[in-house]
């Protein structure tokens, strides 16, 4: 019964120490906002974009962000214009912009109001 016990508190730690090493893996947003310069003409400076055929990037969720960005990277995603700026993003790149832009304010809340 002792074994069992012991079994289940190695699992219980081990499954702790994956959960926090995944949070630990996301984006710098700091690092996400230098780098969404490029982004800033067609998405707006904090992801708010103000021309109606570029979607907001501000208060998506992060991992939203971050599936979009490599899916236009692969191919997966169609978008002539975003797949060429994704080709040149690592994947810390992409988990950076994504922590950045899903920190934002979006304009789409305040509309809702």
């Amino acid at each position: 019964m002792k074994l069992k016990t012991v079994y289940c508190g190695v699992m219980a730690a081990a499954l702790m120490s994956v959960a926090s090493g995944l949070a630990i893996a996301g984006g710098d947003p700091d690092q996400g906002k230098e780098l969404s310069a490029t982004c800033a003409a067609c998405h707006g400076a904090d992801g708010n974009s103000t021309i109606p055929t570029n979607p907001i990037l501000a208060g998506q969720y992060e991992s939203y962000l971050v599936q979009a960005l490599k899916d236009y990277r692969s191919g997966a995603r169609q978008n002539a214009i975003m797949a060429g700026f994704a080709a040149a993003l690592s994947d810390q790149d992409i988990k950076d912009l994504a922590a950045y832009f899903s920190e934002q304010d979006s304009e789409l809340d305040i509309l809702e109001r």
